[in-house]
């Protein structure tokens, strides 16, 4: 009998994304720069921080508000663009910012 799968949910998928994102941006040191510059944070603090849904979220939001960084993005892990927003959406839900249902 083959072992069983773990379930995987919206959210895992979600946290999944916005940490592939993290790679991409850590991938360039301009992309990774600017997110260092943005959030404050120094190289050595990210891992911590990525255990975080509200990082996550913001990972995915400096990502979303460059179209540029969004499009190479996506191109990179070869999904549409819409892609990221949803998954924001489902941290967004995950955090309590937003209610289940919410369509941003």
């Amino acid at each position: 009998m083959p072992p069983k799968s773990r379930d995987v949910t919206p959210q895992h998928s979600a946290e999944a994304l916005a940490i592939r994102a993290l790679g991409f941006l850590g991938r360039n040191p301009e992309r990774l720069a600017r997110f260092l510059s943005a959030t404050g944070l120094e190289p050595e603090t990210l891992r911590a921080a990525a255990v975080e849904t509200g990082f996550l979220a913001g990972v995915l939001d400096h990502i979303a508000a460059d179209e540029n960084l969004l499009l190479a993005f996506a191109a990179d892990e070869s999904i549409d663009p819409a892609t990221l927003a949803r998954a924001r959406e489902v941290l967004a839900v995950e955090m309590g910012a937003w209610p289940v249902g919410h369509n941003a």
